[in-house]
């Protein structure tokens, strides 16, 4: 397991050596989401009884932030490497597809936690929370991280530069996580809206996470959680695919 350790490593110290960006940047994005939308909005919307909007907010903006990180670290780190050409170091390693793709996956998801952690510390300042169901929120953050790892490892074995990366994120990522339910109850919608809602995946990660902090959700948690599980699976399965077939990286 050393070529696995050592590549876990250099991902994990990629993202870490430039932590103002990957972790500090996105830490202030979500404190200014909260701050802007509960100001606007706070006196306005109901969602949960007795759930403050601002509390309401929170663990929507700690697993938007994960989600995203998540994705942006995996994407941007397998994308760079393809660029840059260094990729051909790890690729004449006896590193196997798997190992490749648990480092890349845990990477990202350190960084997800990481990130999360950091949002909810900063957001402690302005609204109390409690868990009510925290191995529920532990799963949904660890399996949805894990999930847009996964996501943007696929993006970066698709991508050739880094437009196309950026496109991904800003066309894919941005719009699902946007419309996943961050800023509201999806019961506050019209029914067609609310149906529509049910066809994104985010949805249920967010919804999910939410669970574990107040108890309340608008769609049950273990099939929230069946949805996640079953979209790593076969999101997956098609990048372990890839990999082994050498798919844009034998070139």
């Amino acid at each position: 397991m050393t070529g696995f350790n050592t590549l876990l490593y250099k991902e994990l110290l990629r993202f870490w050596k430039v932590a103002f960006q990957t972790v500090a940047g996105p830490v202030l994005s979500a404190l200014l989401y909260l701050v802007i939308f509960s100001q606007a909005l706070g006196a306005h919307v109901r969602v949960f009884d007795g759930v403050p909007y601002t509390a309401f907010l929170v663990p929507g903006l700690v697993m938007m932030s994960m989600l995203q990180n998540a994705f942006a670290n995996s994407s941007s780190s397998l994308i760079q490497s393809k660029v840059t050409g260094n990729l051909v170091f790890v690729l004449v390693t006896p590193i196997s597809h798997l190992e490749f793709f648990g480092a890349y996956v845990l990477a990202s998801v350190a960084r997800a936690l990481v990130v999360g952690a950091g949002v909810l510390a900063v957001t402690f300042w302005f609204v109390e929370l409690r868990l009510a169901a925290p191995l529920w929120a532990l799963a949904f953050a660890l399996l949805g991280s894990a999930l847009l790892a996964v996501l943007g490892l696929l993006a970066g074995l698709w991508a050739e530069k880094f437009d196309q990366i950026a496109a991904f994120q800003n066309f894919l990522v941005l719009p699902l996580t946007m419309l996943s339910g961050v800023f509201y109850s999806i019961h506050s919608l019209p029914p067609a809206w609310q149906q529509a809602s049910h066809l994104n995946p985010f949805f249920y990660m967010i919804d999910g996470f939410r669970y574990g902090f107040f108890g309340a959700a608008d769609f049950a948690p273990a099939a929230s959680l069946a949805v996640v599980a079953v979209s790593f699976a076969l999101l997956s399965a098609l990048t372990l695919q890839l990999l082994a077939s050498g798919y844009k990286l034998r070139t």
